[in-house]
């Protein structure tokens, strides 16, 4: 069984420069741990309007997807309304999730040595955080209790790594096991020295077209502090075909004359 994943990323602050995003390299590191890879990825500012856009097309695609940031209750989270707009369905306030953001508001009152005042304004305006698009399933936060949502194959977390992560963890490891294909994907790869990527692509071709499930990939660099100009090339997929489909890459290459360095084996 095969899916593909995608990321959605949310935030003015990632776009400025304000931010680094840390979400892709996490995610690729999440899924790869599992045997899987990121398939797409798409970054998009705190504009209504792109986001409902970006989130129609997630879930249009029949992809995993994980969406992170804007789903707080300030005037520049958007992303749980465009969620909402982008399947056409309204928003209501999840019952689980409000039972979960009161839990939270009276642990922290407790912890500031204060009584919790279930009808005080900023109290009523934090339950925001819980409405959701009509049908979602919520996604629960280990770290604060402020939950997360689910819709079909789209997920949405916060912003915030600590919260994002594991949530993004258990939303892998609850729904996607069957997916996994730990020790069944591997990578190989050579580096190969004066050769240019347009002489090698009819290999390339080759390769993938007589290897089925083998993709070949290429990855030119012209100042690398080690190996200067080069290419890396390599053939990556089910760790069974792997070595036939590298053999008739070396073979190829050695029929090409270049010279070629270390291998690399992930």
């Amino acid at each position: 069984m095969s899916r593909s994943f995608g990321l959605v990323v949310v935030g003015d602050e990632i776009l400025s420069g304000k931010r680094v995003d840390k979400h892709m390299p996490k995610v690729i590191e999440l899924l790869a741990e599992r045997g899987l890879e990121l398939d797409w990825a798409e970054y998009v500012g705190d504009v209504p309007v792109r986001i409902t856009a970006a989130l129609g097309r997630a879930f249009a695609s029949g992809d995993i997807v994980f969406s992170t940031g804007g789903i707080g209750a300030t005037p520049d989270d958007h992303t749980r309304q465009c969620a909402a707009a982008a399947l056409g369905v309204p928003l209501a306030l999840h019952p689980e999730a409000e039972a979960l953001i009161r839990e939270r508001m009276q642990d922290t009152a407790r912890e500031q040595g204060t009584v919790y005042e279930p009808d005080r304004p900023d109290n009523i305006h934090r339950l925001n955080m819980g409405v959701f698009p009509l049908g979602a399933r919520i996604i629960p936060n280990t770290y604060n209790k402020i939950p997360g949502f689910s819709i079909g194959d789209v997920h949405f977390v916060p912003g915030f790594p600590v919260m994002a992560w594991p949530m993004i963890e258990s939303v892998l490891d609850g729904r996607y096991a069957e997916l996994f294909a730990r020790g069944r994907a591997a990578e190989k790869s050579v580096i190969v020295y004066g050769a240019m990527e347009a002489t090698l692509t009819p290999l390339m071709e080759t390769i993938e077209r007589e290897h089925a499930g083998i993709k070949v990939f290429s990855l030119p660099s012209v100042d690398h502090p080690q190996h200067g100009r080069h290419i890396e090339l390599g053939v990556k997929g089910d760790a069974s075909r792997i070595e036939a489909a590298y053999a008739q890459l070396i073979a190829g290459l050695h029929a090409f004359g270049v010279r070629l360095g270390p291998e690399m084996v992930r």
